[in-house]
């Protein structure tokens, strides 16, 4: 069975952390809540809107709080943006190959459709799958599960990408072997999530062992 490739975006095809660090510092602010960045990755990094917004102000509506960050998330965006090092040329190997490729986030659509747009991608990658269409988003290992069937292929024979430790925990409790992108965090808390081994981006040398190691199964 054909091997895929399948990405998480936010931090792992682009490195966005820092607009939505500073978007939510922003919101908190204004709520009269003082977080910094180290606040953002330990409990708002990969999470869903509707559970950060929900945590944080339980007496306000977390879609109404989620629609505002996400418009002046993709107002800081702009329309064009630089992909991660490395990616353009593992998105050539890969359809080169013919491996099968996934975007799976936990990103609103418009958010993902903004920054594959951004990225030039959206034809590349047309599979996306989001995290709160579903009735699970990650860490649940729901979202990473739907790119394997509306891809047709193996949990094992398939790769995926994260940045983040729901996203990692995701993929992983998918049955996918997954390499965590050291975009933000450590080595250790990537493992200790469940990545079975880390990348610091796509131009690595660990991911060319991973990628030779598919390749050779599936000849």
């Amino acid at each position: 069975m054909t091997p895929a490739l399948l990405f998480d975006l936010d931090g792992t095809l682009i490195e966005t952390d820092p607009i939505h660090a500073a978007v939510f510092v922003e919101m908190f602010a204004e709520e009269g809540r003082e977080i910094d960045e180290s606040y953002y990755y330990d409990h708002i990094h990969g999470r869903l809107n509707d559970d950060i917004f929900g945590d944080a102000f339980p007496g306000r509506d977390p879609k109404v709080m989620a629609d505002t960050k996400e418009a002046r998330f993709r107002e800081r965006l702009g329309d064009r943006a630089d992909p991660m090092p490395g990616l353009p040329a593992l998105l050539d190997r890969a359809e080169a190959e013919g491996w099968g490729m996934a975007v799976v986030t936990n990103a609103p659509r418009a958010n993902a459709e903004a920054m594959l747009a951004a990225l030039r991608l959206t034809t590349r990658l047309p599979i996306l799958i989001v995290g709160d269409e579903l009735a699970r988003g990650k860490p649940d290992p729901l979202p990473y599960q739907t790119a394997l069937d509306q891809l047709g292929v193996l949990a094992q024979r398939s790769l995926a990408f994260d940045d983040s430790p729901s996203g990692v925990t995701s993929a992983s409790r998918a049955g996918i072997p997954t390499l965590g992108l050291r975009s933000s965090l450590t080595h250790d808390r990537l493992t200790a999530a469940g990545a079975h081994d880390t990348i610091a981006d796509f131009t690595d040398p660990t991911l060319g062992v991973w990628l030779d190691r598919m390749q050779k199964e599936d000849t």
